[in-house]
């Protein structure tokens, strides 16, 4: 099924919403809870399956919302469509701070793998289905557990990274990256895990056990600011279940507990 042709612009720095133009019958497609506004004239519909086989039947759509429902996925999606006779738009957003990245499919050579948590909507008549990764130990180890994401088509599909987004060619070189730090790559990549140097890097480096190897012909995106890394330092600087904060600065932060009585 060849993707829609729709048309966008990305709004806003660091807190970027994609706003999506559809012409009348145009359809978008988005994961459950990331639409933040549409206009009048825009009917949207719950289903179960991206719609890009028209002939799919009923079992297929359970069998494909049971492989989202085992990646950790909503077994559904939301389908956007332009029901009037003029242009109407559709906006969507990440669910924390970060960029949204375009990706034109045809221009890579039609596939791209994801973090499952990294797709926010794409075009309809994009496949949207889940790839399962060979190695044991990378899915064990690799940050995205045994399953990735993968889109498919030839149209337009839009990705969330927290942070600041980068965008790296390889052409046969090896790329060795942080696990949370991956976002997507394109499919002339070979993904695989190894450990982080010795034992004493590994314990002691702070960059975690194993890094992500990428290597291959093709385009990797990466961000600065993983998800878990900044849950994990909203997390250690929050107030403890006695009220008190944890967070850095840990003398200051004892002095001010004693002036205002807390230590006792």
């Amino acid at each position: 099924m060849k993707c829609h042709e729709v048309d966008y612009k990305i709004i806003g720095n660091d807190l970027q919403v994609v706003e999506v133009e559809l012409d009348p019958g145009e359809t978008v497609v988005a994961e459950a809870g990331a639409m933040n506004w549409m206009e009048d004239g825009i009917s949207f519909e719950t289903r179960m399956g991206d719609g890009s086989e028209a002939a799919e039947g009923f079992l297929g759509k359970v069998f494909s919302a049971a492989k989202r429902g085992l990646a950790g996925e909503s077994i559904f999606m939301t389908h956007f469509t332009n029901v009037s006779k003029g242009k109407r738009h559709v906006a969507f957003a990440g669910p924390y701070p970060g960029h949204i990245v375009p990706v034109d499919l045809s221009t890579v050579d039609n596939v791209l793998f994801c973090q499952k948590d990294a797709f926010l909507c794409a075009a309809l008549g994009t496949r949207i289905d889940i790839a399962f990764t060979k190695r044991f130990g990378t899915g064990l180890f690799g940050g995205e557990g045994f399953i990735l994401e993968r889109l498919e088509g030839d149209g337009m599909a839009f990705i969330h990274a927290g942070g600041a987004v980068v965008q790296k060619e390889l052409s046969g070189e090896t790329l060795r990256v942080d696990t949370g730090c991956l976002v997507a790559f394109t499919g002339g990549i070979d993904y695989s895990i190894e450990r982080a140097g010795s034992l004493k890097s590994m314990f002691f480096g702070g960059e975690g056990l194993f890094l992500a190897t990428l290597k291959g012909y093709g385009r990797v995106f990466l961000q600065s600011l993983p998800f878990s890394r900044l849950a994990d330092r909203i997390l250690r600087n929050a107030p403890s279940a006695g009220g008190k904060s944890t967070g850095e600065g840990s003398v200051l932060g004892a002095l001010g507990n004693l002036l205002d009585g807390d230590n006792r």
